[in-house]
Parts: C-alpha cells; sequence; structure tokens
C-alpha cells in the first residue's frame, strides 16, 4: 500500500528497482520477486499541480502594492508558452505473479484525471487591458489550447529475462473515458486599426475556434457526469513498452515508451465550432422614431450569417500524451552480492551507482523535457538511497530524495522532490512527495 504526490515525471522512481511500483514506468525492468499485492485503492495514489512562468502566491503577498497593479504584472510576465498542468492518479487495484523463471506477469486498474492549459497570452491581455493601446497590433487566437479528462485504465504487463543481459517488457493498456474536453486546433486574429466609416475599424480575420466535450451534456443539457465515473464506455487502447541492457556488470541502460494509444469518445457528445471573418466600423445611431431600429438585433444577425456557428454530436479521438524515459547507470564500489533468484537472473549489485535519465512527454503546444542525474547509495542488503538533480519546465535546481527499505516481506519507501522548497512550498512551482508499503514474496 502507499501514497504520493509527485509530478507525471517520477525520476526518482524510474529505476528504483526494489520496489514493484517502478514497473509502470518501465514495463521492462528487472523482478527478481514470485509476487507482489497492492492493497485495494492504496496501493498507489499520485497527485501533481504545477505550472510555469508565475507562482499564485505572488498575488498575494502582503507587499503594500495594489492587486490589479500585481495581476497586470503577472499578465505581462507570463507567454503563451506558460502553462498549468494536473494530473491525478489512484491504483484501485495493483498486483504481479511470476509466471516461470523468466517471466513476471503484473496487472490493475487505475483511474486518472489529467489536464493541461495554456496561458492564452493574447486573449487575456485584449480582455483585461481593452485594445485602445493596441491598435494595429495583432491577437493570435490560436494561442487558445486547454485539454482535460478523466478516464480508467484496466492494464496488464509482462517483464521478461531474454538472456543474462537484456531484459524486455510491455504493457496493454484499456482505457475507459468518462469526461473530455478540449480546444487545441484553434485558428484565427484580431486586429484594430484607425479606418473605416467610424473612428476605428475592427477584423476578426480566418477565425476558427471549436471545441469538443463528452459526459459535460445529455439531450442537450448540463449532466456532468452523464457517462459515469467508474467506467465511462467511451473506449481506447494503448501500449507501453520498455527494455533493461546490461552492457557489462556495472554499465546499465534503461529505456521506456508509456502511452502510446488514443480513447474514442462517442458517448454524449456536444461539439461547437465557429468559423469566418468579420469587419465591423461600429454602430452608427440614426435616430428616426418613425422606423425604430434593433441594432444589436441587426448586428447579431450580420455576424452569425458571415461567422457561422455549428454545433454537432459527432465521436472523436483523443491522444494519449506519450511520455519517453531513457537512462544510463554506472556501478562501482563494493561488490555487495550476487542474487540469483531464477534462471538467467544473475547479477552483480555494488554498493553505489551513478547515472543520468532524460524524460519527454508530449503536449499540444510542444514537447516538454526533463533531465536527470542521480545518485544511489546502498547500505547494507536492505537499505538503498537515491538522490536526484533535475532541470525541467518547472525548475533549474530541482533536488529528489528516495529511500527503500526491505525488512522481510514489506518494503518500505518514502520519496521527496524539490526539497529546497519544503520550507517555503508556497513559492514553489511544484512539489512531489511520495511514500509507500509493498508486500513483496520472494
Amino acid at each position: 500500500m502507499g501514497t504520493s504526490l509527485f509530478s507525471q515525471n517520477k525520476q526518482v522512481l524510474y529505476g528504483f528497482t526494489e520496489t514493484p511500483q517502478t514497473l509502470m514506468l518501465n514495463p521492462g525492468a528487472e523482478t527478481n520477486y514470485k509476487y507482489h499485492i497492492g492493497i485495494p485503492t492504496l496501493s498507489g495514489f499520485s497527485m501533481n499541480l504545477g505550472g510555469t512562468g508565475t507562482r499564485i502566491s505572488e498575488l498575494f503577498l502582503d507587499d503594500g502594492i495594489n492587486f490589479n497593479t500585481k495581476l497586470g504584472n503577472v499578465i505581462n510576465q507570463l507567454t503563451e508558452k506558460d502553462f498549468l498542468s494536473v494530473n491525478f492518479q489512484v491504483d484501485v487495484l495493483n498486483g504481479g505473479f511470476r509466471l516461470d523463471s523468466k517471466t513476471y506477469l503484473s496487472f490493475g486498474f487505475y483511474e486518472e484525471i489529467d489536464f493541461i492549459g495554456y496561458f492564452p497570452k493574447d486573449i487575456v491581455t485584449l480582455l483585461y487591458e481593452g485594445n485602445a493601446g493596441y491598435l494595429n497590433t495583432r491577437f493570435d487566437i490560436s494561442q487558445l489550447k486547454m485539454r482535460g479528462e478523466l478516464f480508467g485504465v484496466l492494464h496488464v504487463g509482462f517483464s521478461r529475462k531474454i538472456n543474462r543481459k537484456l531484459n524486455i517488457g510491455a504493457r496493454l493498456k484499456l482505457y475507459s473515458g468518462s469526461l473530455n474536453f478540449s480546444t487545441i486546433d484553434n485558428a484565427g486574429s484580431f486586429t484594430t486599426t484607425e479606418a473605416g466609416e467610424n473612428i476605428y475599424r475592427y477584423y476578426l480575420n480566418n477565425a476558427n475556434v471549436g471545441i469538443n466535450t463528452s459526459g459535460f451534456f445529455k439531450n442537450d443539457l448540463v449532466d456532468v457526469g452523464s457517462n459515469g465515473y467508474f467506467f465511462g464506455g467511451n473506449m481506447g487502447a494503448g501500449i507501453d513498452v520498455g527494455f533493461t541492457y546490461h552492457h557489462s556488470s556495472k554499465l546499465e541502460f534503461t529505456g521506456s515508451l508509456l502511452d502510446v494509444g488514443f480513447i474514442n469518445y462517442s458517448k454524449n457528445i456536444k461539439n461547437a465550432e465557429i468559423a469566418g471573418s468579420y469587419i465591423f466600423d461600429g454602430i452608427e445611431l440614426q435616430f428616426d422614431s418613425n422606423r425604430p431600429r434593433d441594432y444589436w438585433e441587426e448586428l447579431e444577425n450580420d455576424f452569425n450569417e458571415k461567422v457561422p456557428r455549428e454545433e454537432n454530436t459527432n465521436s472523436y479521438i483523443s491522444w494519449r500524451p506519450v511520455k519517453f524515459n531513457a537512462a544510463v547507470k554506472y556501478s562501482f564500489g563494493r561488490e555487495k552480492r550476487s542474487k540469483e533468484c531464477y534462471a538467467e537472473t544473475i547479477k552483480q549489485y555494488y554498493d553505489n551507482s551513478i547515472g543520468a535519465q532524460l524524460y519527454v512527454i508530449t503536449r499540444p503546444l510542444s514537447n516538454q523535457f526533463a533531465f536527470t542525474t542521480f545518485f544511489e547509495k546502498s547500505f547494507g542488503r536492505n537499505l538503498h538511497t537515491k538522490v536526484t538533480y533535475t532541470i525541467d519546465d518547472y525548475s533549474f535546481s530541482n533536488i529528489g530524495v528516495g529511500v527503500s527499505s526491505q525488512i522481510g516481506i514489506f518494503n518500505a519507501y518514502g520519496i521527496i522532490g524539490n526539497v529546497l522548497k519544503l520550507s517555503d512550498i508556497a513559492t514553489t512551482n511544484n512539489v512531489s512527495l511520495q511514500f509507500g508499503l509493498n508486500l513483496i514474496f520472494n
């Protein structure tokens, strides 16, 4: 059983083979136990809330500066590349057992919430400051990018020893989507100029804005959760693959590709899209009591004619964000033991290891990268530690610490990330914490 708070990039847990949870990050990780059991809903819990560019706490500092001034400073500081991401995952079921001397089978079911939204700087600036100070400035509508979903994942995977050097693995995932919304591929711009029949002329150029939703409406009425929250019925599939390769007893290479898959949303769909261009010179009021005019209705009808809006219930596909891990590790120091639990699983264990890891995740605007260096130290047979230093979108000084201890069948571990910010969590962009207890039978 365990509970954790960490980002999607689990740099401390990756390669920490003393815990079965590392199989979820690399299905090709090596195992030297007969089976493991996770307590339902407690075998794994993770949550991440992170953002780039600024910290919300800066708006509420007691520094004597007016709130509106600070809000304006935050808006000016952020760019269209800054984002807010939220990820929540809980294991409902997790376990595994050995099929034979070379193959380990693992399985489970978990629920996940995933959200990412980019800061639409041009749109927010236009709404907050207006267009008076931005004549002839092009406000880009394509900066509006946002996606979120709630789904369940039923998975089964294997890790197999090919020979003394190579271990491979794969995991099949069946997705069941409950909630989804996405507005990604938007286009168009808004510009104000000094021209036309009035003082200003407004241009909405080649606008194409759409949003897809599933599970938020039913029979044209708002009904959040209409697909259910446990099994949503919108089906999809994905796969994880990974490997571990020993170039020598001291030099090890690992890699994995996770969540290569999709969900086809077809239940309780409501999509909307507007597309077109529009030029507006303002309203010229003509006072004629004999022929009164509804100017706003005329404007609305003219706009809807030139920039039509369409709603539909067409099914659509949501691709999962693919994650890539690659690492190299060099072990040295006193050789503690050579362990041979099963056929062709002889492995030398050393007191110390150093290495580096690369993490990449696909996102709507651009891929996100993280680079980690780490040092592992073992104290005897049953106590293992790991220290990491990570550079990513959130920070250039993220230090993480992990500890794992094995006593009989009980494996206790704890992981803390971004330890330099623990004393002032309110000012950090990202915090991670993980701990747990596994039952491992050798």
